[in-house]
C-alpha cells in the first residue's frame, strides 16, 4: 500500500510539473515569470519551486528518515534552508531589487545555513555515514545561486558534481547491501538536477526580480508551510548568499563601494589633504614613547576591526592527536611530527581514515578493506594489503608505499603525490582528478625504482562520432 501511495504522489507531482510548464510556455519567459500569478496568488516561478519541494525534496527527506541518525539531522537542516530560499524567491517575485548594500544584508543569512550544514559534517567526522554528510556539505553551496549571474545554472551543476564524488562512495558501500542508501543518493542528486531545470526555465541569466511593486524590505518574513508540502521544522532565519559570503568580512558589493569611495578621494588631487588635522609634537607617539600602546594590544584590535572573523582563523585551536578504533574504522587524526604511527591489529572489514596529519608517517600492517587520507601534508603512508581502494583527497606532498597488493588508487585534489608500487601491485588502477605533481615509482631490479609521471594535461578532439581524450606530449 505504501508503494502505491508513493507512486500516486509521484504521478500528481509530474502532472503539476506539466501544468506549470504549459503555463510557462504560454508567455512566461525569463524576466516576466514573476508577474504571472496562479489561482492562489503565487508567482508561477514560486509555484514551480514548490513542485521541487513537494517532489525531490520530500523524497529526500523520506529516504533520510529511513536511514536515520546523522543523515536525518542533516536533511532537516537542508529542508530548512530550502524553505528559506522559497521565502526569498516569493519576495523577489513581488518586490523590486534593492540596492547592492541592502541586498547583501538581505542575502547574508543563507551563508549561515550553508555554514551550519558544513559545520555539522566537520563535527561528525567519525560518523559511519560520513560520506553522506560530505555529499551534502560539498554541494549545499548551490543554494547561493540566487547571488550568481549571469549563469547560475552551471554553478549549481558544479556543486552537484562535487556531491557525486561522495555519493559514488555511498553507492559502492551499499549498492549490494542496503537499498535505502541507493534511494537516498538518487533522491538527493535529483534535487540539484531539478533545481538546474528550474533555474533554466525561470532565472536563466540570474535571479529575476519583479518590475513592479515596492523595493524589497531589509529582512524577510518567516517562511511558512506551503500547502501539500510536508510541514517543515521551525522556521529559520531569512536566506543569504553563496559560499562567497560565508566569511564575515566585507561583502563583494561593499568592497566595490569602498573602492569607489577611495577612487573618489584620490581624484581630489592635492585637495585630499584639506581635511587633515594638525598633530602637535606632544601627541606624536614616535616622539613620546610613553604614549605608545602595549605590544600586541593595539595590533590585535586593529586587525580585528579590519576583519571581524580573522581572529578566530588566525589562531585556530589545536586539536589533540587521535589514534583509535571506532567500530570498524581506525581514526588517525591531527598528528604532527610523529613518524612512529603503527596500526598492526587489523581485520579485513576495517578501514583507516587519516585526517589532518602533518609531517608524520603511518604504517598499516596486515590486510584491510580501504584507506582514506584526507587534508594531510607531508604524510608518509606504508601499508601491506588493501582489498578495496586507497584514496588521497585534499592533501599535499604525500608519499605512499605499497608492500603487498592494492587494486585501486585514487588521487583527488592533491598537490604532490609519490606512489611506490611493489612487484605484486603493478596491476593496480590509478585514478586521478584535479591533482598535480603525481609520480609512480615502479620496482626495477632488487633495490631500485623507475619513476614515471602521471599526466596532468589532456587533449580532447572530436573524431566524427565521439570525443577522444588523450594526454598531451608535454604532460608525459
Amino acid at each position: 500500500m505504501e508503494t502505491l501511495v508513493e507512486r500516486l504522489e509521484q504521478a500528481v507531482i509530474r502532472l503539476e510539473q506539466v501544468s506549470v510548464k504549459m503555463q510557462t510556455s504560454n508567455g512566461m519567459t525569463n524576466g516576466d515569470c514573476v508577474n504571472g500569478m496562479n489561482g492562489a496568488g503565487v508567482a508561477q516561478c514560486v509555484a514551480a519551486f514548490d513542485l521541487l519541494l513537494r517532489g525531490p525534496v520530500s523524497e529526500y527527506l523520506r529516504n533520510s528518515r529511513a536511514i536515520g541518525g546523522d543523515v536525518e539531522k542533516h536533511a532537516e537542516m537542508v529542508n530548512r534552508a530550502l524553505q528559506v530560499q522559497r521565502t526569498f524567491l516569493k519576495m523577489a517575485s513581488t518586490h523590486q531589487e534593492p540596492a547592492q548594500m541592502e541586498l547583501s544584508d538581505l542575502l547574508k543569512p543563507i551563508s549561515d545555513h550553508i555554514q551550519e550544514i558544513q559545520n555539522f559534517r566537520e563535527r561528525n567526522r567519525g560518523s559511519s555515514l560520513f560520506n553522506h554528510l560530505s555529499a551534502v556539505s560539498e554541494s549545499i553551496p548551490a543554494l547561493g545561486w540566487v547571488a550568481v549571474s549571469p549563469k547560475p545554472e552551471p554553478y549549481v551543476k558544479e556543486m552537484n558534481d562535487a556531491a557525486t564524488f561522495y555519493t559514488n562512495r555511498v553507492l559502492k558501500d551499499y549498492k549490494d547491501s542496503d537499498r535505502r542508501h541507493v534511494d537516498w543518493v538518487r533522491s538527493y542528486l535529483s534535487i540539484w538536477t531539478e533545481l538546474q531545470l528550474f533555474i533554466k526555465q525561470h532565472h536563466t541569466t540570474g535571479l529575476v526580480w519583479s518590475k513592479t511593486g515596492s523595493i524589497a524590505p531589509p529582512s524577510l518574513p518567516n517562511p511558512a508551510p506551503s500547502g501539500p508540502c510536508p510541514p517543515p521544522p521551525p522556521p529559520p532565519p531569512p536566506p543569504g548568499p553563496p559560499p562567497l559570503f560565508i566569511d564575515e568580512g566585507p561583502q563583494p558589493d561593499k568592497r566595490a563601494s569602498q573602492h569607489s569611495a577611495l577612487f573618489a578621494q584620490l581624484n581630489k588631487g592635492s585637495d585630499i589633504t584639506k581635511g587633515l588635522k594638525h598633530v602637535s609634537d606632544e601627541r606624536k607617539t614616535h616622539k613620546n614613547p610613553a604614549r605608545r600602546p602595549q605590544a600586541g594590544s593595539h595590533q590585535s584590535s586593529s586587525a580585528k576591526s579590519r576583519n571581524p572573523g580573522a581572529s578566530s582563523k588566525a589562531a585556530p585551536s589545536k586539536r589533540p592527536p587521535l589514534l583509535e578504533l571506532e567500530g570498524k574504522k581506525w581514526r588517525v587524526e591531527y598528528f604532527e611530527q610523529n613518524h612512529d604511527l603503527v596500526i598492526d591489529d587489523t581485520e579485513l572489514k576495517q578501514v583507516v581514515y587519516v585526517f589532518g596529519c602533518n609531517n608524520s608517517t603511518l604504517q598499516v600492517k596486515g590486510k584491510i578493506n580501504s584507506i582514506i587520507v584526507d587534508n594531510c601534508k607531508k604524510l608518509g603512508l606504508v601499508f601491506e594489503n588493501v582489498v578495496g581502494i586507497v584514496e588521497i583527497i585534499n592533501s599535499k606532498d604525500i608519499k605512499l608505499q605499497v608492500l603487498g597488493k592494492v587494486p585501486t588508487l585514487s588521487i583527488n585534489k592533491t598537490e604532490g603525490c609519490h606512489v611506490y608500487l611493489s612487484k605484486d601491485s603493478l596491476d593496480c588502477e590509478i585514478v586521478s582528478a584535479k591533482s598535480s605533481e603525481m609520480n609512480v615509482l615502479v620496482p626495477h631490479g632488487d633495490d631500485d625504482y623507475r619513476e614515471f609521471p602521471l599526466p596532468e594535461q589532456f587533449k580532447t578532439v572530436w573524431d566524427g562520432t565521439k570525443l577522444v581524450t588523450e594526454p598531451t606530449e608535454m604532460a608525459g
